[in-house]
């Protein structure tokens, strides 16, 4: 018997090396377009601060600079009035400036921008009765939760586990009856 087709055997690729997958101009452009986003995004975030905004004086800009890292924007979640491109935030960083610049210290600034806005604009707040809750919230449930688990496992350790009780005799001759096929 003589065969006329040959099985078609499939053969092995080598895998593309990673310059090949920039020859095809979809993938060239779509990676351009992601790499173009994450520059363009991580840039917005140091362009937070205006030109217009800066002062003068490097030394008072620098303090300005630090004290509104201290500043929570009101707008924004956790995110400092330095970092945050909010109209509000602009207003906050401003009024920080303005402040700074008629001679008052971080801690007065602090002081003024607390009464103004609350705690609720230090990224930092301070312990008072008003915040024990945010302090030592986390810490009180990570410790119930660690006592629960301690209760469960020693009520485990202590629970008697229910064993079988062994055949009576009246149980055995029946399932011995059942196994020979007598019932």
């Amino acid at each position: 018997m003589k065969f006329t087709h040959s099985p078609s055997i499939a053969r092995w690729a080598p895998p593309r090396p990673a310059v090949m997958v920039f020859s095809n101009k979809k993938a060239k452009a779509f990676f351009t377009f992601v790499a173009l986003s994450l520059l363009t995004l991580c840039a917005s975030q140091s362009l937070a601060v205006e030109p217009g905004e800066v002062l003068n004086d490097p030394v008072l800009e620098a303090r300005a600079r630090e004290v509104s890292k201290g500043f929570r924007c009101v707008v924004c979640q956790n995110q400092s009035i330095d970092d945050s491109n909010a109209a509000l935030a602009r207003d906050m960083r401003v009024l920080v400036r303005e402040r700074l610049v008629a001679g008052d210290s971080n801690a007065e600034v602090s002081n003024y921008m607390v009464s103004r806005y609350g705690d609720y604009v230090l990224l930092k707040p301070p312990l008072n009765k008003s915040t024990y809750v945010l302090w030592f919230g986390p810490l009180l449930i990570i410790g119930l939760g660690i006592l629960t688990l301690f209760i469960f496992y020693r009520r485990r350790q202590n629970s008697t586990a229910v064993t079988p009780e062994g055949l009576s005799d009246e149980e055995r001759h029946r399932l011995e009856a059942l196994l020979k096929g007598e019932e």
